[in-house]
């Protein structure tokens, strides 16, 4: 797939790395554009470009900002009528244990609203950026599960493709209103992370008999 990746931090960083690894073609984008080239410089397959020239003919952007500057980074972008938009963000308070919002919105159905046109699907929200990085594959030969909500079935199976390429377990998580269970769900695994003391090689995953 050609993937436009916005945000160079953590997560942003760690999409890159595993995109380029399966094989995507990758642009990166952020507001700082030297951080996104070096970051680009380490893989083959990867392009830094200024914002407004990122998306092009991407099949897939993938939001790895914060949430307080998704809907600004979407804008700043250009036209996304139409595009696959992986919203990766949470709602998060300054000190990372607890949501701002949640019960009747969610992260992810305020973006859809601010930024209408895009075919919007919550993923990857409940990993840390470390798992992320080192890849889909646990002790045991565990896999951490990617959950997956969107309006778009469309937009969902390609997303629930992208993260199998990476490795992961997908569960179809329904419609986008399945977001604000999403949310919090990251807020547990971030509590157990970091309140609990279990470190950030852990993650979520849904199992079947």
């Amino acid at each position: 797939m050609n993937i436009t990746v916005i945000g160079t931090g953590n997560m942003g960083s760690a999409f890159v790395r595993q995109l380029d690894k399966a094989g995507h073609k990758v642009r990166v984008t952020g507001r700082d554009l030297a951080k996104a080239q070096t970051l680009a410089n380490q893989f083959s397959n990867v392009q830094a470009l200024p914002v407004d020239q990122a998306v092009g003919d991407s099949d897939v952007v993938i939001l790895a900002t914060a949430y307080a500057d998704a809907v600004g980074a979407l804008r700043a972008v250009g036209d996304l009528a139409g595009k696959l938009v992986i919203d990766i963000t949470n709602p998060l308070t300054a000190d990372y244990m607890g949501l701002t919002i949640g019960h009747n919105t969610s992260a992810a159905e305020e973006i859809a609203k601010a930024v209408p046109g895009v075919q919007l699907v919550k993923a990857f929200n409940t990993l840390f950026a470390q798992v992320l990085a080192d890849g889909a594959r646990f002790a045991d030969d565990q896999r951490g599960s990617v959950f997956v909500a969107s309006d778009s079935p469309r937009a969902k199976q390609t997303a629930i493709a992208l993260a199998q390429s990476l490795g992961f377990d997908t569960v179809d998580a329904g419609g986008l209103v399945n977001a604000r269970y999403l949310e919090p769900l990251a807020g547990l695994n971030i509590y157990l992370g970091y309140g609990a003391g279990l470190g950030t090689s852990i993650a979520p995953a849904w199992i079947h008999k």
